[in-house]
């Protein structure tokens, strides 16, 4: 698999060599927010497995999307906090790839897990008599697998090509690894055609993903419009799923147009900020919008709570 790049060993990450003067500043930043991360997203996993009320299509899809938001946190946080803690921030090259895959099959799992939903909500609103026949559990069950097992595929086939490149420097600006940046440090750009076709069919793929969840919320809103059930339905919802669409969508976007046509002028810490956002945010505060809108997890996990300071 590496023998084309078995000169590159390890990757230097220069992201973070103009802030190492606030190294223990950072890392305690960093450190909080990752465990914030944590305990929120595993208190509305917890709260939905353990109450059988919650055992729903809406829930199950909201658990399974905190479970992603653990997954791609996992694979950015550890590594930059040992960097934090290190004189020399460097990572392997097998390691660097299979950062990528995850930092890539994370996002594309997210839009995947939207997109589910919307169906979710497309079907609840718009065909109420058979949402229980068409949202069966073994539907979601397929729904849930394809979301997490067709990004990953997809993704792994552009890591896979991509580890077939020569490459000719060790050197990624960025605080993690990301997979179009390493395309870039191909010895010859020819070899990377493959690469970049691949790339631009993934996009088409997942922006194809971001158009059936306009089309679904398109039909809801129709449907919402004239009636104060599905209006009182749509804002108790469908809101928190909008609010987390919104934020995924214009982090992502912030770093996809950098990667693409960002300067190099730019500061590195506003970079750094770009580069993270979408490894913040929205695992931070879909679960809290998540907890705070749904009754049902509100009260389950302000119940156990008050029952753990009893």
């Amino acid at each position: 698999m590496i023998h084309n790049s078995s000169h590159v060993r390890l990757f230097f990450l220069s992201g973070l060599n103009e802030t190492m003067n606030l190294r223990v500043v950072l890392f305690s930043v960093t450190l909080l927010c990752y465990c914030f991360i944590v305990l929120v997203n595993v208190a509305v996993i917890v709260a939905i497995i353990l109450d059988k009320n919650m055992h729903e299509p809406m829930y199950i899809l909201l658990c399974a999307f905190c479970m992603n938001g653990l997954y791609g946190t996992t694979g950015f946080y550890p590594k930059i906090l040992w960097d934090l803690l290190s004189p020399v921030h460097v990572i392997s090259y097998s390691g660097c790839l299979v950062q990528a895959l995850v930092m890539y099959s994370f996002a594309c799992s997210d839009l995947s897990i939207l997109a589910v939903m919307s169906y979710d909500r497309y079907v609840a609103i718009c065909r109420p008599l058979v949402y229980h026949s068409v949202m069966s559990k073994e539907r979601l069950l397929i729904l849930v697998s394809f979301s997490w097992l067709t990004p990953f595929c997809i993704i792994g086939t552009n890591i896979f090509l991509t580890s077939r490149l020569k490459l000719c420097s060790q050197y990624i600006a960025r605080l993690f690894c990301v997979n179009w940046v390493i395309v870039k440090l191909a010895c010859s750009p020819a070899d990377t055609i493959v690469n970049n076709v691949v790339a631009y069919i993934t996009i088409t793929l997942y922006v194809f993903n971001g158009i059936f969840i306009v089309w679904s919320y398109v039909y809801v809103i129709k449907m919402c419009v004239n009636s104060l059930e599905n209006r009182a339905k749509f804002m108790q919802t469908c809101v928190p799923h909008l609010t987390s669409l919104f934020f995924f969508v214009v982090t992502l976007l912030f770093d996809v147009l950098y990667i693409r046509f960002g300067s190099n002028s730019l500061p590195q810490a506003l970079k750094n900020f770009v580069a993270v956002q979408f490894l913040f945010l929205p695992p931070i505060l879909n679960p809290l919008i998540y907890g705070f809108k749904l009754t049902k997890i509100r009260n389950r996990i302000l119940c156990g709570i008050i029952l753990k300071t009893e």
